[in-house]
């Protein structure tokens, strides 16, 4: 199996654990009455815990050498900016858009992060968008305003509040996403997310300490819990991590589609959340996605398909040629 092939997969694979982690969330939210600042500590700490515990039992050594800091005090930067304002601000942000708004809501705000990742990339590169990529931003502009607003210029169909921390959230995937390429390269990925999220649900425990919640969890409440423990931390963060390194960051954030696709479908069929404008919306973003993610290859075929089936007018000549030069 080539590296494309199994980064695409795992990447994938974390991304639709999110989608049904997502759901889960707002099931908590709407129906167990749970509030986010006590699940996002308690769901991240015991992640840690899990995570943590098993690289303690396997390789202690491994699971303490990022802190390190005679070493390579470096990787400890790293960890801390990866661990607290990547993933656990990320964790955060997300399951708040989900309880101010939906699951679809929150899934389809955070995929905006491929826009913000190519935009990094040009700067890093210092070049402008090409044009496959300018057509991108633009879906994903009308697909966020189709979402916020309902199609209706006159008010937010979502609160501010959701939208806020969307966009926050979509920022905090493109810096774990982008960031720990070099801890990547030393250390099992897992073993960084566990870090991450032992730091995390410390940091969250301090700020909103969920011990003073009068809350006590039903069975079903139980049940949400450890779902999105293990399938929307451990396996998630895990699967899509790993694949990060196969295929990089920025294709690798195209591939999380399957998180609003699975979350769309589990919002649609279970929890009755998503409108036309939505699925508009979604429409948008998705396909913002498979533009950004198309091979070079594959355009080229495209343009030769067309321009062989007669579309020889002098405006498409012009444009097809402008994208054989920025493809």
């Amino acid at each position: 199996m080539s590296d494309r092939i199994k980064g695409s997969a795992l990447t994938m694979g974390g991304a639709a654990c999110w989608g049904v982690s997502g759901c889960m969330g707002q099931y908590l939210f709407t129906r167990e009455n749970m509030d986010s600042t006590w699940l996002v500590p308690i769901r991240l700490f015991l992640a840690g815990l899990i995570l943590c515990g098993f690289f303690f039992i396997k390789d202690r050594k491994t699971l303490f050498d990022p802190w390190n800091v005679k070493k390579d005090p470096r990787n400890a930067i790293d960890l801390l900016v990866y661990g607290l304002a990547g993933v656990s601000c990320c964790q955060f942000t997300y399951f708040l858009t989900i309880q101010l708004s939906s699951a679809g809501m929150g899934t389809i705000l955070q995929d905006v992060s491929p826009v913000i990742i190519l935009l990094v990339v040009c700067i890093q590169q210092k070049r402008g968008p090409r044009v496959f990529e300018v057509c991108s931003i633009l879906l994903a502009l009308v697909g966020v305003f189709l979402i916020t607003t309902h199609g209706s210029l006159t008010g937010l169909a979502v609160s501010p509040a959701a939208l806020v921390s969307g966009i926050v959230s979509a920022c905090c995937v493109a810096i774990y996403t982008m960031w720990p390429k070099k801890l990547q390269e030393q250390y099992p990925t897992p073993m960084l997310q566990g870090w991450a999220f032992l730091m995390g649900g410390i940091m969250f425990s301090l700020i909103f300490r969920p011990w003073q919640i009068d809350y006590v969890p039903t069975a079903m409440g139980a049940f949400g819990i450890f779902t999105v423990v293990v399938l929307g931390n451990v396996l998630a963060f895990s699967l899509y991590m790993s694949g990060v390194p196969l295929i990089g960051p920025q294709r690798s954030s195209l591939y999380s589609f399957a998180e609003p696709v699975t979350a769309a479908i589990i919002s649609t069929l279970v929890l009755g959340t998503f409108t036309l404008w939505d699925a508009l919306g979604f429409g948008c973003i998705f396909l913002m996605l498979v533009l950004l993610s198309l091979p070079a290859k594959t355009k080229i075929k495209y343009i030769t398909k067309y321009t062989r089936a007669g579309l020889t007018a002098s405006p498409v000549r012009v444009y097809y040629s402008i994208m054989c030069k920025t493809i």
